[in-house]
């Protein structure tokens, strides 16, 4: 199975700037430029959508969303984040990952970053979630760590709920989150 981050990290991505306001238009294509992409004038031939959207408060943010736009918003980046972020978020949503900023992480999300007992990961669904990293299937994680397909199953559920995860993707960016931020240790 092939991994796709490492042929998107070697080339640049065709970026769509919405913005009725010719001036935050300008603006971005220049930060989208100083990022290393290309900003394009369609749609159409765009990796990712990149708009503005201005808030009262507590701020603006930058919003990120894949081709075609049927996920609905998959980044959301604090209006002032660096070149460095924004071209880690394009290519983070480019590989169909979600991405939001610290700042702009939502008060439900505050739970997952305390380390109460219900969400905190056992040493298997650690070694489950290092395979799931990998790539590796349910079938194959059971094969790697000699248990039954039902209880990587188990497992694999178990991780989705203590993490708040829906998705395989969504399980590793939260955790690598939580490493990031000292609440979980591989």
């Amino acid at each position: 199975m092939s991994n796709p981050a490492p042929a998107l990290s070697a080339r640049s991505l065709r970026v769509f700037i919405a913005a009725s306001d010719p001036r935050i238009r300008t603006n971005l294509r220049a930060f989208v430029l100083e990022a290393g992409h290309h900003a394009v004038d369609s749609a159409d031939g765009a990796d990712i959508v990149l708009s503005l959207v201005r808030n009262p408060a507590p701020e603006d943010r930058l919003i990120l969303i894949p081709p075609g736009g049927d996920l609905g918003q998959a980044g959301s980046l604090a209006a002032d984040a660096t070149s460095a972020q924004l071209d880690a978020a394009l290519r983070a949503v480019a590989a169909g990952l979600l991405v939001r900023s610290p700042q702009l992480t939502p008060p439900g999300f505050a739970a997952l970053v305390d380390s109460a007992p219900e969400t905190l990961l056992t040493p298997r669904e650690i070694e489950v979630l290092k395979c799931i990293g990998e790539g590796l299937t349910n079938k194959l994680i059971a094969r790697r760590l000699n248990i039954s397909l039902h209880t990587v199953k188990f497992h694999v559920e178990s991780l989705f709920r203590k993490l708040g995860a829906t998705t395989r993707a969504q399980a590793l960016a939260i955790s690598f989150e939580r490493y990031r931020l000292g609440t979980i240790e591989f």
